[in-house]
């Protein structure tokens, strides 16, 4: 099973995450957001699996520092290209296996769709 998961590496979630992947042994490659970017075609594709509200962060202080312009654009067609160039605030992390997509750690979620 290819696994990746998506994040900023000083994140304490994505830490939690990659830790929790570790003791489990299972391997995965990440994608840093921060020095290999995001790419608006895939975010697409996470907001479709997995919907615009589960995927954007809005409870973080870039979404804050958002204008207005910029946080309606997140309600449409153009999420994807806010999302891609304010990485910040696509929740964290993202994994994507080989049955779909989880957003956010939730151990008893990873384990039901990993363990």
């Amino acid at each position: 099973m290819s696994i990746t998961v998506y994040g900023i590496p000083n994140c304490d979630t994505v830490k939690k995450a990659r830790n929790w992947l570790d003791s489990k042994g299972i391997a995965y490659t990440f994608h840093d957001y921060k020095k290999q970017g995001a790419d608006p075609a895939k975010i697409a594709e996470w907001i479709a699996v997995a919907g615009l509200d589960k995927v954007v962060n809005k409870a973080g202080t870039t979404y804050r520092k958002l204008d207005e312009a910029q946080k309606a654009e997140l309600g449409g067609e153009g999420a994807p290209a806010v999302l891609a160039e304010h990485t910040s605030v696509i929740k964290r992390p993202i994994l994507e296996h080989s049955d779909g997509v989880l957003v956010g750690f939730k151990e008893v979620d990873w384990e039901c769709a990993l363990g």
